[in-house]
């Protein structure tokens, strides 16, 4: 009796470990579909349907960026982008978007324009940071969006900085005024 449950003990095992490697195995086959299609659609000639999967459309939208086709680059990137930017491939796509529209906006900076799309790229940097606040890309180039464009603080007139008590105070061992 013995014997007959050590081998069904066994058995059940082989059977889970089967289990889990034709999983596993069916995993790895849609994953290599997955990256073929992704493959594929790194061309910017390549037709990439609306209901493919979103890693395809981000590697389309990529390689039309880097083509030059813009506007069909910020729509798929723009398609990709979820509110509250939960899962990596809207995170990567915010990112590419603000890039790309950060490229236009230095590009067109040389004519004195650029005005919006930096704006705009600024706005895609502070979304993705909302979202990952870990994204030191998407930080430094915010803070290179903010170079090319500064943004005015609204300072308080002059005469409204005026103290309104003045105290002449001593401590030992300092001059007056080496305070910082």
């Amino acid at each position: 009796m013995k014997r007959l449950s050590a081998h069904a003990a066994f058995a059940l095992a082989t059977l889970a470990a089967a289990a889990v490697s034709a999983w596993q195995g069916l995993e790895l086959l849609r994953q290599q579909r997955l990256h073929e299609a992704v493959a594929a659609a790194s061309r910017p000639d390549a037709a990439v349907a609306r209901d493919a999967p979103r890693p395809v459309r981000l590697a389309h939208a990529a390689a039309l960026a880097k083509a030059g086709a813009f506007d069909e680059a910020f729509k798929l990137y723009s398609g990709l982008v979820q509110p509250g930017g939960g899962d990596s491939i809207s995170r990567d796509a915010q990112y590419n978007l603000g890039n790309l529209v950060l490229r236009q906006g230095l590009a067109q900076g040389q004519r004195g324009d650029a005005g919006p799309l930096i704006e705009l790229a600024k706005q895609r940097y502070r979304d993705l940071l909302r979202a990952d606040p870990q994204a030191w890309d998407a930080r430094y180039n915010l803070e290179r969006a903010l170079r090319a464009a500064p943004e005015e603080d609204a300072a308080p007139p002059e005469e409204d900085n005026e103290p309104v008590e003045r105290r002449e105070i001593s401590l030992r061992g300092m001059k007056p005024g080496d305070l910082p």
